[in-house]
């Protein structure tokens, strides 16, 4: 499993800044919360896939137990898709065109199109009736015009946001930063998110908890839901 014990100057630098201010310590409503798993596909999860993140494939027993916990107290689940579509209205030709080397591009267009075998929520994940999968064609979940979770969040009343998936220091930490700016309160779970090095994963979670987040294990998490008051199970 990932390393998740950031070093002590961090830690006591967040716990300054936050003090009691927390989500958890309040007391986290299922009702108005959902969980999004960020793009734990084939084209990441899978041993010799494009962008194969090998830690990811370790995190999903967590993620389940997290979905699972919070489905029973009452909240919801959302699943990315990163998705490759050349043609939207607004290409990503910033990304395609211009960062990519030509033929690490196309590879990635053919590996996370709709419909491609990788392109698939990876098997292991559950997924349950009346969970929201959804596509997007950016590091975020939430950047306007490319993903329809913002306007699904607000429909369903949601106030907490817990993110977890792939990568750590990508998608998952662009989404995180663009919900905690759009108004949602935001735990990012440290043992559900996954990316290539621990450095990279130990940075974002600095990030997050400095800045975006508040950071919890898994433990915790599914500990707090399932002490989740009757009113607040209820809404």
């Amino acid at each position: 499993m990932r390393r998740t014990d950031i070093d002590s100057v961090y830690a006591e630098r967040i716990a300054q800044m936050r003090g009691s201010s927390s989500h958890l310590s309040r007391g986290i409503n299922p009702a108005t919360t959902a969980l999004v798993v960020v793009d734990l596909q084939n084209g990441f999860m899978r041993p010799g896939a494009l962008v194969e993140v090998p830690m990811a494939r370790e995190i999903v027993g967590n993620v389940n137990r997290i979905g699972d916990a919070l489905r029973a107290a009452g909240g919801k689940v959302a699943f990315s898709r990163y998705t490759a579509n050349l043609a939207e209205p607004k290409p990503w030709n910033a990304f395609f065109q211009r960062f990519l080397d030509p033929a690490r591009a196309k590879a990635q267009a053919e590996v996370f199109a709709p419909g491609a075998p990788d392109h698939a929520l990876w098997d292991a994940l559950t997924v349950a009736e009346g969970d929201f999968v959804f596509d997007k064609t950016r590091y975020s979940c939430l950047t306007p015009g490319t993903s329809p979770l913002q306007g699904w969040l607000e429909a369903q009343a949601i106030e907490t946001v817990i993110i977890v998936g792939t990568l750590s220091n990508c998608c998952c930490e662009s989404t995180a930063r663009d919900a905690m700016q759009l108004g949602f309160d935001v735990i990012y779970v440290t043992d559900a998110n996954a990316t290539v090095t621990d450095g990279e994963h130990l940075a974002t979670l600095v990030n997050m908890g400095a800045l975006f987040a508040e950071l919890a294990d898994t433990e915790t998490l599914v500990s707090a839901l399932g002490s989740a008051s009757p009113m607040a199970r209820a809404g």
